[in-house]
């Protein structure tokens, strides 16, 4: 409680407005009752179609057993990113939150900044965040590459291992839910992309146990296409629905 009594809520509630007014929602109340996480059509989220668990990736056996084992090892010289230049950048936010969010890199200005989502990607994932009723400090942020990768992109084989990393990853923070944000994140984690793979929760097995899985956009995608927040804003319900 004392954490909560120095947050300025006020400037959450406004961001959260603004994030709804950008996703299409034009109405605080309705005159009946509604379930506005049911999707017309669809299966509930609950229920899950064939097909959509996926498939455990066991990692290989020499990787540290333990999260915090894990997280350092990521950022050293064993890592396959280290030879790129540039600082790394670990995870962020609290891995007890059960909520763990995965983008694809730091963008070109994170470096400078020293955090994951720090321009105006950030900004725009931070009104997401606030209107899920999160924050940074009420998830758990990671990338599936520690640094931005040279031309922005990773060769076949550096991106096999880094899925293969991801699931680890998974099996150790064994977070409830994971929104996988783009479609380098998607694929890595669900095995699709986020036009196949969002709107819905599916089940992914790793050595930790089960998570379920929401694919979305990613924020510098919403920032080229904001028609597209009004799906996202879909993703998000869908990502909170019944989680505690």
């Amino acid at each position: 409680m004392g954490a909560d009594q120095n947050h300025d809520w006020r400037a959450s509630i406004a961001s959260a407005l603004e994030w709804w007014r950008d996703a299409g929602v034009d109405c605080e109340i309705d005159d009946s009752p509604r379930d506005w996480l049911a999707r017309a059509g669809a299966p509930s989220v609950v229920e899950r179609l064939p097909g959509q668990v996926a498939e455990a990736v066991v990692a290989p056996p020499t990787l540290p057993a333990t999260l915090e084992e894990f997280t350092v090892w990521r950022l050293g010289a064993a890592a396959p990113e280290a030879g790129w230049p540039g600082q790394p950048l670990g995870t962020q936010g609290d891995v007890a939150s059960g909520l763990m969010i995965v983008v694809d890199m730091p963008d070109r200005e994170d470096d400078a900044a020293g955090q994951l989502l720090s321009g105006n990607a950030g900004a725009l994932f931070d009104r997401m965040l606030a209107a899920i009723g999160r924050d940074r400090e009420s998830i758990y942020l990671a990338a599936l590459t520690v640094k931005r990768p040279p031309a922005g992109r990773v060769t076949e084989e550096t991106g096999q291992k880094l899925e293969a990393l991801i699931r680890h990853h998974l099996s150790l923070a064994r977070p409830k839910r994971v929104l996988a944000l783009g479609n380098a994140a998607s694929r890595a984690i669900t095995g699709l992309d986020v036009a196949n793979a969002r709107a819905s929760l599916r089940k992914v097995n790793h050595d930790g146990g089960t998570s379920e899985v929401v694919a979305s956009f990613h924020p510098r995608f919403l920032l080229e296409k904001p028609v597209a927040k009004a799906d996202a804003w879909k993703d998000l319900r869908v990502l909170m629905g019944g989680f505690e």
